[in-house]
């Protein structure tokens, strides 16, 4: 079973829970300018990584000039981001938004926390999350959104690696 890991973040998180998989499982990781198309074919399954900025996954731009090149392959997608798992709505519309439809029912996605750490975000991101915080309604909602957090840790990949090494161990043969 020959995979790879592509992943695309802004602030480090992503790229961390990458380097994790990339150690447990044993898999190449790359950032999207660093893989070729026949990487790509080589490979029969695909872990992609991104975090979501202002609604979007980071990876999206790079998953719609290559689903033609991934749309026969097993793919787990992690999503790095600090709106929490149950909010399944507006976790669709980070997918909605980014994914191709024809390789997102494809994927397998696992929602994996964040950080959020104020003065290493850039100030117009800093300047666009204070300007949200202003806009939102309920209190609680606003005083989350400029509190700083870092839920990253390396057993929030635990489900994720169990499927994966169920996946490869199943097609081994």
């Amino acid at each position: 079973m020959q995979g790879i890991i592509v992943y695309k973040g802004k602030y480090g998180a992503t790229q961390q829970y990458a380097e994790w998989l990339s150690i447990t499982l044993n898999l190449p990781a790359h950032i999207p300018g660093e893989i070729t198309t026949e990487q790509l074919s080589g490979t029969d399954f695909i872990v992609l990584g991104s975090s979501v900025y202002i609604g979007k996954l980071q990876l999206a731009h790079w998953l719609k000039q290559n689903a033609v090149n991934i749309i026969n392959k097993k793919l787990f997608l992690f999503v790095v981001c600090g709106t929490p798992p149950e909010k399944k709505e507006k976790i669709e519309t980070y997918l909605q938004a980014s994914i191709p439809s024809e390789i997102r029912n494809k994927c397998d996605v696992y929602i994996l926390p964040g950080r959020l750490v104020l003065n290493k975000l850039s100030w117009l991101d800093r300047l666009l999350l204070k300007m949200g915080a202003r806009f939102t309604k309920n209190n609680e909602e606003k005083k989350n959104m400029l509190t700083e957090y870092d839920d990253v840790k390396k057993e929030n990949l635990g489900n994720l690696i169990n499927a994966i090494e169920k996946f490869m161990f199943q097609n081994k043969h």
